[in-house]
């Protein structure tokens, strides 16, 4: 007769996978606004003409590949305590991205996928907060 092991493992829920799928999106937007800055601003509902005037892709790059290398150490740690909360305070930049994207014009698409990357964080944060639950019972 087998026995159900009561250890807790980080990659069996839901809320570890969402984390880890925050980390390989955001480590792929800072990927794309190196090779394709232009295309990355337009993606992001403000495109821009003139090279000179991407500076802010790069920095939104530098700021994603921030978030995916954070993330995955605190995914490598378990640590979802942390990870709910970074997920909340992240709904500034999605929110923040959907203004500026409306406020440049760009198409309900484009500010829709903004306000689903918010919706997308409250869930991830729903899950991240059962992890949380989850470690706290297990040994």
């Amino acid at each position: 007769m087998a026995t159900q092991s009561r250890e807790f493992r980080s990659t069996r829920t839901a809320g570890f996978w969402l984390a880890a799928t925050i980390a390989a999106l955001q480590g792929i937007n800072a990927v794309r606004t190196v090779f394709d800055p232009q295309g990355f601003a337009t993606y992001m509902g403000l495109p821009v003409a003139e090279l000179a005037t991407l500076r802010w892709v790069q920095v939104y790059g530098l700021r994603a590949g921030f978030i995916a290398v954070f993330t995955t150490m605190l995914l490598a740690r378990s640590d979802f305590a942390a990870l709910r909360w970074m997920a909340l305070a992240a709904l500034l930049m999605p929110l923040g991205d959907a203004w500026l994207a409306a406020s440049a014009g760009a198409g309900a698409a484009t500010v829709g996928r903004h306000l689903a990357i918010a919706v997308f964080l409250l869930v991830a944060s729903h899950f991240l907060s059962n992890a949380v639950r989850a470690q706290l019972e297990r040994p």
